[in-house]
């Protein structure tokens, strides 16, 4: 969709901020820019709707030359979005949002309807938000807007640069849930400028890591933190890589361990015949259809009548199969616990602990160095030694 041929970008002075470039973007694809202030990410972007003109190389987009383009066509089917966000103080929500479409000659319904439909996209009732002005919404809300207008004529391709670094951390990371929720279903072809590395990890399907000028490393998030190439990108994504890494891998059915379960109806003998047969000091409580419902400790149980129901426990921590390993970490910090229960849907897959997150991350950073399935890694672990 988007192709650097050795791009350069040298300024009067003799300045290179961008040297020799060549990359490419593939449909639907969200690549992170990120770097050091200077380092040329934002020269590069601005290239792409010639806001600043190459100096050598070619940029194709849709496999056409960009510099035979119409530099006002060309800016008009590509979305943009800046930290600034823009908007027009003077306009409602609604009209800002249908700016593009209106300047395409859309029909002044049908772009409005398209506002609508974005802003609802975004978050923002249009009945609610749409006859509002900028100057009435939270620095939050009017990024939402800037993002709805980028996306309001179907761009193929969107920018942005920097455009949640305005608010508050907070409301940044919201901001980013949301635009991984909506890139879900639009799944335009992005480019995405940050400095903020665990912003780019968390968004990216593959991140460039610019040096001076230069792309030091085009690799996954997870191959940037687990495998850097080079000691200037291991520098730049920090000694705690192997944390930020949490944040990329998956939770795996192969990751999980399987402990005892029990029913709500089972009979209490049943229950601590069930633990004391896998030498368990607790089981999972599944319902009669045999949905999560929490778990039961062995002690509790021991030589007493009754039933599982009487003594079970519900679960706070547990997590669908696929969310990233960091948030098990945090369900485990938040909820004190010991191990996080997993799903895929309503049906229970197994727990994870911490002994099995370690492994995953381990598994997780050693199949990237080895090319290899994260099931196939053969973990020496310090019992083996």
């Amino acid at each position: 969709m988007i192709r650097f041929e050795h791009v350069t970008k040298r300024y009067a002075d003799g300045t290179t901020a961008v040297d020799d470039l060549s990359f490419e973007v593939a449909e639907g694809e969200l690549v992170t820019l990120v770097g050091p202030s200077g380092c040329g990410k934002t020269t590069t972007m601005k290239m792409v709707n010639r806001l600043i003109e190459p100096t050598s190389g070619r940029i194709l987009v849709e496999g056409g030359d960009i510099a035979k383009a119409d530099p006002v066509q060309l800016r008009r089917r590509i979305g943009y979005v800046i930290q600034q966000i823009g908007l027009f103080p003077h306009k409602t929500v609604l009209e800002n949002t249908a700016t593009v479409p209106h300047l395409l000659g859309w029909q002044r319904k049908k772009g409005r309807d398209r506002a609508a439909e974005l802003l609802d996209l975004v978050g923002l009732d249009p009945s609610v938000y749409g006859d509002r002005y900028p100057d009435q919404l939270s620095g939050g809300q009017r990024q939402r807007v800037g993002v709805a207008r980028a996306l309001a004529a179907d761009p193929p391709v969107l920018l942005m640069d920097e455009p949640f670094g305005a608010v508050d951390p907070v409301v940044r990371e919201h901001l980013q849930t949301e635009f991984l929720r909506l890139q879900s279903q639009v799944r335009k072809t992005v480019l995405f400028v940050t400095h903020d590395i665990e912003e780019a990890v968390r968004l990216g399907d593959r991140i460039a890591v610019y040096g001076s000028g230069r792309i030091e490393q085009f690799d996954t998030p997870a191959s940037v933190l687990g495998a850097p190439a080079t000691p200037y990108v291991a520098d730049f994504v920090g000694a705690d890589r192997g944390l930020k890494r949490l944040s990329v891998t998956p939770i795996e059915p192969g990751d999980l361990e399987q402990p005892p379960v029990v029913h709500l109806d089972d009979p209490l003998p049943k229950a601590a015949a069930r633990m004391a047969a896998d030498l368990a000091r607790w089981a999972v409580v599944l319902d009669d259809a045999d949905r999560l419902h929490g778990w039961i400790r062995a002690d509790a149980v021991e030589g007493t009548e009754g039933t599982v129901r009487d003594h079970a426990r519900r679960m706070e921590a547990w997590l669908p199969v696929g969310a990233p390993l960091k948030q098990a970490f945090s369900q485990m910090l938040q909820h004190d616990a010991g191990w996080v229960a997993v799903l895929d849907g309503d049906r229970f897959l197994g727990v994870l602990t911490p002994a099995r997150l370690h492994e995953a991350l381990r598994r997780s950073i050693d199949a990237d160095a080895g090319g290899i399935a994260r099931g196939d890694v053969d973990l020496e672990t310090v019992a083996d030694a």
